[in-house]
């Protein structure tokens, strides 16, 4: 499961299909409707928030808004459209671990974005996240 800290725009198609499968798998997870993937390390961003099935549904809100504005028809039946009274602060160093090991993925599956995301100077995150100086998280399993 991975619930990416950057923003679904940079995603190809099949990145931001996952992350709507994966992120309906991990609303289900908060939800306590499966028995599977509840110490899934990429959820403890979500079960330290206030509020963490408004969090997790303001996360997918947003995946939502940038499948709509791709022209894609993700079932908006599956989410209670949210806006999150409270951000989810993770680290800059795992902002831009992420978006490294989504270019690692797509200097494999789409060279042209990899092209021309790897000249991206700013890594603006996921809008329900807030990037703070940091190291990468504790709950990421890194791979080299």
């Amino acid at each position: 499961m991975r619930l990416w800290s950057i923003h679904p725009k940079y995603l190809d198609t099949k990145g931001l299909v996952a992350l709507w499968r994966e992120g309906l798998l991990a609303k289900a997870v908060l939800e306590g409707k499966t028995n599977g993937y509840t110490k899934h390390p990429q959820l403890e961003r979500f079960k330290k928030h206030k509020a963490p099935i408004k969090a997790i549904n303001a996360y997918l809100t947003e995946v939502l808004i940038e499948a709509q504005l791709r022209g894609y028809s993700f079932d908006e039946t599956k989410i209670d459209f949210q806006s999150a009274s409270k951000e989810i602060e993770i680290s800059s160093q795992q902002l831009k671990y992420e978006f490294n090991h989504l270019l690692k993925k797509l200097k494999l599956r789409d060279k042209s974005l990899h092209k021309k995301l790897k000249k991206t100077q700013r890594i603006i995150p996921h809008p329900l996240i807030k990037s703070k100086k940091g190291k990468i998280e504790s709950w990421e399993k890194t791979v080299n």
